[in-house]
C-alpha cells in the first residue's frame, strides 16, 4: 500500500513539475479546459491501465507430480484382494468405467442398465472400498491393484 501511495505522489510532483515548466497559465489559456481535462485523463487511463497489468498478470504456476512406475510388467488382478473387498463382478467392472472417466450415464449406457443402477452399484462399490468419491475409489482400486 504504501509503494502504491509513494508511487502517486510521485507521479504527482512529476506531472505538476511538467505543467510548470511548460507554463501551465499560458497551456490553459492557450487551449480549452476541455483538452487540458482529455490530457490529465488520458495520462492517468494509461497510468492505470499499466499498473493493472502489472499487478493482476497471470502467474505461471509448474505443478510437479510423481507418478510410481511398475516395473514388474504388466497389469496382473490381485484376486485376494477382490475376494477380501467382496466386490461383486459388476461392481468391478463399474469400478474399471470409472477409472477409465466415464460417467454414470456413460456407465449405463456400455453396459445396458440404466443410470439409476448404476449409481446404486456405484454407492455399494463406495461402502465397500470405504471411499466416499470416484477419485478416490479409483486410487483405492489402484492401491490393491483391483484395476490397471
Amino acid at each position: 500500500m504504501f509503494k502504491q501511495v509513494a508511487l502517486y505522489g510521485a507521479i504527482d510532483g512529476i506531472l505538476i513539475a511538467l505543467l510548470k515548466l511548460i507554463e501551465y497559465k499560458h497551456f490553459v489559456r492557450e487551449y480549452p479546459s476541455e483538452m487540458y481535462g482529455a490530457l490529465v485523463a488520458l495520462i492517468f487511463t494509461a497510468i492505470g491501465i499499466y499498473l493493472g497489468l502489472k499487478w493482476t498478470g497471470a502467474k505461471e504456476v509448474v505443478v510437479i507430480r510423481e507418478v510410481p512406475l511398475r516395473m514388474d510388467g504388466p497389469f496382473v488382478l490381485d484376486a485376494e484382494k477382490l475376494k477380501e473387498v467382496r466386490l461383486t463382478a459388476r461392481e468391478h467392472e463399474i469400478l474399471g468405467l470409472i477409472a477409465q472417466g466415464l460417467s454414470n450415464r456413460e456407465i449405463g449406457a456400455r453396459l445396458f442398465v440404466s443410470e439409476n443402477t448404476v449409481k446404486t452399484h456405484s454407492s455399494r462399490l463406495f461402502e465397500k472400498m470405504q471411499v466416499n468419491r470416484r477419485l478416490q475409489a479409483v486410487q483405492k482400486g489402484k492401491e490393491l491393484r483391483l484395476i490397471p
